[in-house]
């Protein structure tokens, strides 16, 4: 489980085909010397499980499923690319963000990527089989990070983003057209399921 508040921003180094799977390796500074195997990090708000680290060469390894590389956005990634990194909530620690298993239910495309002031308007397009799961003031995770939805139409959603999330995300590397992963809140999730029941 994580909250949507990231940690550091890491780099890609490689994203190897293996087969039906790829191995990702990242550059995530110093959080390598604190990662141990089989751990879970939120990779752009997707949960990976470490499968191997070098605390030397600051990096860490990740093993992605065919599956994963269909439904996020993680296939996108290239040599260089900021990725957003956020390791698994401690048990007593302050909760910020809000509730985020890392499970990417989508990739949406940004429409809107503009800077009003000291602030900058973030517009994603919601798939249409995904609309009805955000409300006005609600949370979504977009690239692992926990928003606010500022403005809610019927198939888009509209978050303000300040100069702190600008600059300490991977967001500041992206533009109108790039694909985010998405996970909409559980809660919202829930009700639509009970709701069909």
């Amino acid at each position: 489980m994580f909250t949507g508040l990231v940690e550091i921003t890491g780099s890609v180094i490689s994203l190897e085909p293996r087969g039906e799977s790829a191995r990702l390796t990242l550059n995530v500074g110093a959080m390598a010397s604190e990662l141990v195997d089989g751990e879970s990090v939120a990779v752009n708000g997707c949960c990976l499980t470490v499968t191997a680290k070098d605390a030397s060469k600051q990096t860490a390894y990740f093993d992605l499923l065919m599956q994963t590389l269909k439904v996020t956005s993680l296939a996108d990634l290239q040599t260089g690319s900021l990725v957003n990194l956020e390791r698994a909530m401690a048990m007593g620690a302050r909760f910020g963000g809000h509730f985020v298993q890392g499970h990417v239910d989508a990739t949406v495309k940004i429409l809107d990527w503009s800077e009003h002031g000291q602030d900058h308007r973030l517009e994603v397009e919601i798939p249409p089989e995904q609309r009805g799961l955000i409300i006005p003031k609600g949370s979504i995770c977009l690239d692992g990070i926990s928003l606010t939805a500022a403005e809610v139409t019927e198939s888009t959603v509209v978050c303000w983003i300040i100069p702190h999330t600008f600059q300490v995300t991977n967001l500041h590397t992206k533009k109108p057209g790039d694909r985010l992963n998405v996970e909409f809140d559980m809660l919202g999730k829930y009700v639509r399921e009970l709701m069909r029941r």
